[in-house]
């Protein structure tokens, strides 16, 4: 059972106004520019009322060290550490901690709440005193390829310090819900009134508009967990469907993608144009493997689709299958032969609207702003506790 459901609503400008709300700083293994998802929409919100600090992984060059600071928003910066090569684990660390000390103390962060996305980041920020610390562990990152070895001990560790944990998924919290007294499942929301604009688009960028019917599309990153034989033999046994394929490709060799003349790979794209490419595909792909860096994914892309009003096809995810698959609202297909019979199905289906209404009755109380205001419910409980007395007189006094 989910428990977000006694939440009241929750009013952040009310509670910033009443409370003073402290600044947030975030540590994030993705990029802010690479892929617009979970951590953007979440931090976006927050930035309304306060300032927000993004602080992302290390980028390495031949000067000293030093910190990229990006405005990206009214009260939202991206800070980049730019550490010189050649350095161990542990002096990259170091440096970190260097810097953001020096950053607190220019930047007057006296107040503040951190949210990890990485665990890893504990590393160059266990000495600070956080009004609240928060875990967002949005995806199984010791099952994704290139992972750490330090991540699952510090993952323990940031499990001790949390005071809230939040989960990307249902399947996620199932598998970490007795690793902490204060854990919550909040899987992938959507942005209704963005990706809705599909269902009325007529026209379509110039690097689709040459591509034929029928089309099968997917936006995402393309890596370890994207099928590409189950996308590769379908387009061999249905040459006269054409795939398109929109995202960076990370983590695996591009010279290891299927080549067929009816697959087609359009680079990344801008989130504010996902609904233009959307608009005209006729069907949706959710093309993933089944193995241990998916088994705990929460696709975001699934209720997107869906707003888009465009039908879907996904492998067996577990939390596609629950509650969409089970619902019919997403064809469940993990081989050629059960895809071709889906996508069949599809096209030959004339009449959507029943299917419709049961996609936007589902939808109707799924956003990201409902998300957010159920996760600050659950921090502004924590924020309501005893304070830390924060003071700026010197970096001692907190860090």
């Amino acid at each position: 059972m989910c428990p977000m459901r006694s939440l009241k609503t929750f009013n952040l400008n009310q509670f910033n106004h009443k409370h003073n709300m402290p600044d947030l700083v975030c540590f994030c293994h993705l990029r802010w520019d690479f892929v617009y998802q979970r951590p953007q929409h979440l931090l976006s919100r927050y930035a309304k009322v306060q300032r927000v600090f993004v602080i992302e992984e290390p980028l390495f060059h031949n000067d000293g060290p030093t910190l990229q600071i990006i405005e990206k928003a009214s009260n939202l910066v991206v800070v980049v550490p730019m550490l010189p090569h050649g350095h161990s684990f542990q002096e990259i660390e170091q440096m970190q901690k260097d810097l953001l000390n020096i950053f607190f103390v220019e930047k007057q962060i006296e107040k503040y709440i951190f949210l990890y996305f990485t665990p890893m980041a504990l590393g160059i920020s266990d000495h600070f005193k956080p009004l609240v610390t928060i875990y967002d562990c949005m995806d199984e990152l010791a099952a994704f390829k290139y992972a750490p070895p330090e991540l699952i001990p510090r993952e323990n560790q940031l499990l001790a310090k949390a005071d809230v944990v939040f989960t990307g998924g249902h399947n996620l919290y199932q598998a970490k819900k007795n690793s902490h007294q204060n854990i919550h499942p909040f899987p992938s929301s959507i942005d209704k009134e963005h990706f809705s604009k599909a269902r009325t688009i007529k026209y379509e960028p110039a690097d689709q508009q040459s591509i034929p019917h029928p089309r099968f599309g997917f936006y995402g990153v393309v890596d370890e967990r994207f099928d590409l034989d189950l996308i590769s033999n379908v387009a061999k046994m249905r040459p006269d469907w054409h795939f398109v394929i929109i995202g960076p490709v990370v983590k695996i060799d591009p010279e290891s993608l299927p080549n067929e003349n009816n697959i087609h790979y359009l680079g990344g794209k801008e989130y504010s144009d996902l609904p233009e490419y959307l608009a005209t595909w006729d069907v949706a792909i959710i093309p993933f493997l089944r193995n241990e860096s998916t088994r705990y994914i929460s696709p975001t892309k699934t209720p997107e689709y869906l707003a888009a009003g465009k039908p879907v096809i996904s492998t067996s995810i577990i939390d596609v299958i629950r509650p969409y698959g089970d619902l019919n609202l997403v064809h469940i297909a993990d081989t050629p032969e059960k895809f071709i019979l889906a996508a069949e199905t599809e096209l030959m289906s004339t009449d959507k609207s029943s299917w419709l209404e049961k996609v936007d009755e589902h939808l109707q109380h799924n956003s990201w702003d409902i998300t957010w205001d159920r996760m600050m419910n659950l921090i502004s409980n924590k924020l309501e506790g005893p304070k830390h007395h924060i003071s700026n007189q010197n970096l001692e006094a907190y860090v």
